[in-house]
């Protein structure tokens, strides 16, 4: 098969290119996706995403190694088996980040993506019920909404956030990217808007667009420099297809490099180790890897929340409520409202995430996550900029296997104090007038950790992965750099790669926007050298 240009991934940002690529009849472009469509129940019911994370039929579910900050500690990190990548299986919570991360990507050598620079696409790509402005789009493929289910004690949250101190932002993605807002999801009607339903499938209708589900991609073809098609597996045939014009690897920040190191782009001793032919040395492929760290807050409260709303005549209603009305508790995200906060003096710009949802969840005897009995609401504490850096890299040079992943997620020790800075603020918020009234108790960290030295060690039993792994392919123009500022692979012509493993540093907040962002800027950048 020979098409003008091949898209490695149909993930986030590869259904945005594949869309805006094909809006040119004349250009043909055939998708490769390693797993399904995102057409389940659990991919478009919001809720049920929960059914889908961890589930092999949905997810790659990439185990980490043994991490030493952690006694030893293996988690599984979620990446999408599907049409639509993360965004088909994420907790939808639109946020871009603060404009200060994309000022500091161009300080760090990517041109042309600072704030102003990349406003634009931020615009273009959504359609915001709230209404278009200065800052936010209004008439874009993807669908961003406000929540369709409310619980009173979340505006308790905001108000007691402004008591302690946050400013109100009247939204976090526009203007006033700092403070205490409710969350906007990636939603059209009641129902999940990933990149797939938004920009995949109505392109999916052109004739000039191929897709093929299932197909493994073993390796991108390099010959005399130039990406000319790639090699991938499909129903047990390897099969090949080539690229008249260049192709673009989509595959995710654990995805790509693998892909790439597969292809003999990376760094040469370690190719050579594993018997791969070195195309070019890139030292950078599968360095700089970043996630964001987490901690939960949780308290037992007097109030009406998920938790407590789950016998039979809830579920009926809720059933109910959602089919007529693509309202309640099925549409809900992963958080209702948030906060970008500093709590440092003399930052640029916020260094925590605060995540607040109406419920709460326990662990069972088998380490099933379980809605806890009680009425609940818990707060998530990001950690924004982390200074951990870990690393992704092949275990063999078998397709097949999963790639390497190698990260102390909490080995520096400013990233434990940012985590404790950020509990304690949970807790100045929980204990303002216009929330405390509704607080029963503390359910954890709880009593046992309530000096900052009880709060470090609580962190190093109870810190998680938020599962935004970036940085992995870095982009900008030193020796590490893995892509120039037009994402193209160093040393290779016709190669780009394009989603959140380009990221210099994290982005404030959840990754999902900036990688749709990356997606429709990636897209302007390819077709002004086809």
């Amino acid at each position: 098969m020979e098409f003008d240009f091949i898209i490695a991934g149909a993930g986030t940002a590869g259904c945005v290119i594949a869309n805006r690529l094909t809006a040119d009849p004349k250009r043909s472009v055939l998708v490769l996706e390693g797993g399904r469509a995102d057409t389940h129940l659990y991919n478009r019911i919001p809720a049920a995403n929960i059914k889908a994370v961890q589930n092999p039929a949905f997810d790659w579910c990439y185990r980490t190694e043994p991490d030493p900050s952690r006694n030893g500690l293996r988690e599984v990190w979620p990446a999408g088996k599907l049409t639509g990548g993360g965004s088909a299986m994420n907790g939808m919570i639109f946020i871009r980040g603060h404009y200060h991360d994309f000022d500091r990507w161009a300080e760090l050598g990517a041109d042309g993506w600072d704030y102003k620079s990349i406003l634009p696409y931020f615009k273009r790509l959504e359609t915001n019920s709230r209404g278009g402005n200065a800052f936010r789009g209004a008439d874009g493929p993807l669908s961003v909404s406000d929540l369709r289910v409310h619980y009173p004690v979340t505006d308790a949250w905001i108000a007691a956030a402004v008591e302690a101190g946050i400013k109100r932002s009247p939204d976090l993605n526009g203007e006033q990217c700092e403070g205490v807002d409710y969350i906007q999801a990636s939603q059209r009607r009641g129902l999940r808007d990933s990149t797939a339903s938004a920009y995949l499938w109505p392109a999916s209708r052109r004739e000039n667009l191929k897709l093929e589900l299932k197909a493994v991609i073993r390796r991108v073809l390099v010959r005399d420099g130039r990406a000319v098609g790639v090699e991938y597996s499909q129903a047990g045939v390897t099969r090949t297809a080539m690229a008249r014009q260049g192709v673009a690897i989509c595959s995710g920040a654990m995805g790509s490099p693998k892909l790439l190191l597969l292809s003999g782009i990376g760094p040469g001793s370690h190719l050579q180790e594993l018997g791969i032919p070195v195309a070019v040395n890139l030292p950078g492929v599968g360095a700089n890897l970043q996630d964001h760290i987490g901690m939960h807050h949780t308290c037992e409260v007097n109030q009406p929340t998920m938790n407590s709303e789950r016998g039979p005549l809830d579920i009926l209603r809720h059933g109910l409520n959602f089919l007529l009305r693509r309202r309640g508790v099925l549409t809900t995200s992963i958080g209702h409202a948030h906060a970008l906060v500093k709590t440092r003096p003399g930052l640029p710009g916020p260094n925590v995430q605060l995540i607040m949802a109406p419920m709460a969840f326990d662990l069972d005897e088998q380490g099933v996550i379980r809605l806890c009995k009680e009425p609940a609401i818990s707060t998530a504490i990001g950690v924004i900029h982390p200074r951990a850096r870990g690393r992704i890299s092949l275990r063999s040079p078998d397709p097949m296997d999963p790639p390497k992943i190698e990260h102390a997620l909490i080995g520096e020790a400013d990233d434990v104090e940012q985590l404790v800075e950020g509990m304690q603020m949970a807790r100045r918020i929980v204990a303002q007038p216009a929330i405390n009234k509704c607080v029963v108790r503390e359910r954890t960290p709880g009593d046992k950790a309530q000096s900052d030295a009880e709060l470090r060690e609580f962190a190093h039993l109870a810190a998680f992965s938020m599962y935004h792994q970036a940085g992995t392919c870095r982009m900008g123009k030193d020796n590490l750099a893995v892509v120039d500022p037009q994402l193209r692979v160093r040393g290779v012509e016709g190669l780009w790669v394009a989603d959140a493993s380009i990221m210099p540093e994290l982005v404030s907040g959840n990754t999902n926007a900036s990688v749709i962002m990356i997606g429709e800027k990636a897209a302007d950048l390819i077709q002004s050298r086809l």
